[in-house]
C-alpha cells in the first residue's frame, strides 16, 4: 500500500471507481466555479444597467429620447431598459394604428413588457439549476466514492489479515477524500445558488414595480393623445 498521504498520493493510490468519482467531482467543481463567475458578472451588469436606466427614466427626460437611447445600446438593451423599450415600442405602434381605447393600448403595452420581463428573468436564471444540481448531488457522489473506497479497503485488509492503524489509515483516508471533494464541490455551488437566486428575485420585483408604474404613465399619455 502506498503510504503517500498527500491528496495527489491518495488519489493515485485509490481504486478505479474512486478515481472516477473524484474526477467527476473535480469536473463538477470547475463547471460550478465557471457558472459562479459568469453569473456574477451578468447579474452585476444587469443591476448596474437597471440602476442607470432607472435614474435616467425618473429624471424627467423625454421618453422618445430615452427610447432611442435604449434602442441604440450596443449589444441591445438589458434589464429594465429592455422592458421599457418593448413597452414603448408597442405604445407607439398602437397609437399609430389608432382606434383603440387607452385601456386597450396600455394592456397591449403591459403584455409586451411582461414578455420582455420573462425573457430578462430567464436570461438571469440560466444555469442556476445546474448550480443547484451540483450543490445537491455532489455530497452523495462523494459519499458513494467513500463507501466504495471503504469496501475496497476492507477487501484489502482481509487479504492482508491484519487491521492495525498503520494498515487501515491509508485506505480510510483514500475513501474519505471523496467525501471531502464532494463537499468542496457542493458548498460553493449551494452558497452561490442561494445568493444569485435571491438577487434575481429582487430584480424581478423591481421589474414588476417598473412595469406597473410605466403602465400608469403610458395610460396618462394615451388618454392625453386621444383627448387631443
Amino acid at each position: 500500500m502506498n503510504a503517500d498521504m498527500t491528496v495527489v498520493g491518495l488519489f493515485m493510490g485509490a481504486s478505479l471507481a474512486v478515481k472516477i468519482v473524484m474526477l467527476l467531482l473535480i469536473a463538477a467543481s470547475l463547471v460550478s466555479w465557471s457558472i459562479i463567475f459568469t453569473k456574477r458578472r451578468l447579474i452585476r451588469r444587469t443591476k448596474d444597467a437597471s440602476d442607470e436606466f432607472e435614474a435616467a427614466f425618473w429624471s424627467g427626460g423625454d421618453l422618445n429620447t430615452l427610447y432611442q437611447s435604449a434602442a441604440r445600446a450596443k449589444g441591445g438593451s438589458i434589464g429594465m431598459a429592455s422592458i421599457f423599450e418593448s413597452g414603448f415600442r408597442e405604445f407607439n405602434r398602437a397609437l399609430q394604428a389608432g382606434g383603440d381605447s387607452a385601456n386597450k393600448i396600455v394592456e397591449e403595452c403591459r403584455r409586451a413588457m411582461r414578455v420582455a420581463q420573462m425573457r430578462e428573468v430567464d436570461r438571469l436564471e440560466q444555469n442556476l439549476a445546474t448550480l443547484a444540481t451540483i450543490g445537491s448531488t455532489s455530497p452523495y457522489v462523494g459519499l458513494f466514492g467513500t463507501v466504495w473506497g471503504i469496501m475496497y479497503a476492507f477487501m484489502e485488509i482481509g487479504e492482508q489479515q491484519t487491521a492495525t492503524l498503520a494498515v487501515v489509515a491509508p485506505y480510510v483516508s483514500e475513501a474519505l477524500i471523496a467525501t471531502a471533494m464532494g463537499l468542496f464541490a457542493a458548498i460553493p455551488a449551494v452558497i452561490a445558488y442561494n445568493r444569485y437566486a435571491d438577487k434575481v428575485v429582487r430584480l424581478e420585483y423591481r421589474y414588476d414595480g417598473f412595469t406597473e408604474e410605466f403602465s400608469s404613465i403610458l395610460h396618462r399619455h394615451a388618454r392625453a393623445k386621444q383627448g387631443g
